[in-house]
């Protein structure tokens, strides 16, 4: 377990909040009971009070993480769209053609990646999970590497002479362990006239909407815009402009070049950096509330589904996800107060979701068994969800939302 900053190295660490010895939340079982014991590990929040970067104390290895993973990016519309709309507006505003490059880290299926393909645009993905990057080969036509980036993988594709227009790094930056290697790969990969651009979930975000089942082993550090400038600067790279999105419960993207051939920054950077300076970002005080608040969630949460079931009420889950992972560990919440739960995902269906061994089923089993509620642990996609469980509802089942404080939709 660290007590140095992730990102600074400095000693000054204030404790926030402990989930636990939690499960890995994406270690999902292919049988119940597990032929061994599950590893468990301590899941204990911090703040570093001279970066402000929020990080989780310990590192589990990323071959351990990440070498066989089981999240595909293309099974959520709503993500779809998103790297659509993105991809679009970049080919256009960065006047991309044949003679470009677009690089992607943590490509995943190629989900984002096949938009540029599709406009001619060459195109590289980095996926370190083996069996993700062969889908992505196989099935979309992604050239791809199963590696892991960092400084070593950019100085050989630099060397190489593949330097990029665009690095893509979204939802990855929150994984990596070598902060300083990762940022210091992704000045070297990029042109002189590059630009990174960065999705990460914000912790104001995370922290006002008491979203703690964010917080899981593969999610090392939480970013505010402050804890970001901080590192980027440190390796030649300047933030030149931010956009606020509410995907994933609320996400930073972030646009970076080279410090020597960036244009100034925007005034949106400038306006959340001080907006940061203002509620405290790298004050302990300010984090002190939200371990009382996860506890106040914990409680009010296990209470109704407990009141539900005595009362005969029928409930499940909706979503076998990482962040579903973390609350039901952490709440106790199991088969006795959960039947079973589903996931669009056909490489989820047939497992048994970790630590609490709930089977995982298609969603089409909602429709066949009717439960009274569904608690919806995918809550980052609940309009999509509510949407395509319409039938279900019109049939009067109820979803129960449970962040940031438990209800019934």
């Amino acid at each position: 377990m660290s007590r140095f900053c992730r990102s600074c190295g400095s000693d000054e660490l204030s404790f926030i909040l402990s989930l636990g010895r939690t499960p890995l939340a994406n270690a999902l079982l292919a049988v119940d009971p597990p032929a061994e014991p599950e590893k468990r590990y301590p899941l204990d929040v911090a703040v570093c009070r001279r970066c402000a970067l929020v990080q989780i104390l310990e590192t589990v290895p990323p071959e351990d993480l990440f070498t066989n993973y089981l999240y595909f990016s293309s099974f959520s519309d709503s993500l779809l769209e998103h790297a659509r709309q993105l991809a679009t507006r970049l080919i256009a505003e960065r006047r991309l053609g044949a003679d470009s490059l677009v690089v992607e880290i943590a490509s995943n299926d190629g989900y984002l990646l096949r938009n540029y393909l599709a406009a001619g645009v060459p195109i590289l993905g980095i996926e370190p999970a083996a069996n993700i990057a062969a889908v992505a080969r196989a099935e979309h036509g992604i050239p791809t590497l199963c590696e892991f980036f960092g400084e070593q993988l950019a100085n050989r594709l630099a060397a190489e002479g593949q330097r990029a227009d665009i690095v893509h790094a979204h939802n990855v930056l929150a994984h990596v362990a070598d902060l300083n290697g990762f940022v210091e790969g992704l000045r070297l990969l990029l042109k002189p006239s590059g630009v990174a651009v960065i999705e990460v979930p914000y912790v104001k975000e995370m922290l006002d909407r008491c979203e703690f089942d964010t917080i899981y082993h593969e999610h090392l550090c939480y970013f505010s815009l402050t804890a970001l400038d901080l590192l980027f600067q440190r390796h030649g790279l300047l933030i030149q402009d931010v956009e606020q999105l509410a995907i994933h419960g609320g996400t930073l993207r972030l646009f970076a070049g080279p410090t020597a051939t960036a244009s100034q920054r925007s005034t949106a950077v400038t306006n959340l950096l001080a907006e940061e300076q203002a509620w405290g970002v790298s004050d302990p005080v300010y984090y002190e509330s939200f371990g009382r608040r996860v506890e106040a969630l914990k409680t009010a949460l296990v209470d109704l589904l407990v009141g539900l079931r005595r009362q005969g009420a029928r409930v499940a889950a909706y979503g076998a996800s990482a962040k579903g992972s973390t609350l039901l560990n952490y709440c106790g919440i199991g088969r006795d107060l959960l039947e079973f739960a589903v996931d669009r995902s056909t490489y989820k269906q047939g497992m048994y979701m970790p630590g609490v061994h709930l089977p995982i089923y298609a969603p089409e089993r909602v429709l066949e068994e009717q439960p009274d509620y569904l608690l919806l642990l995918s809550w980052n996609f609940a309009e999509e969800i509510l949407e395509q469980q319409a039938e279900y509802r019109r049939r009067g089942g109820k979803f129960i939302i449970p962040v940031p404080e438990p209800k019934i939709v």
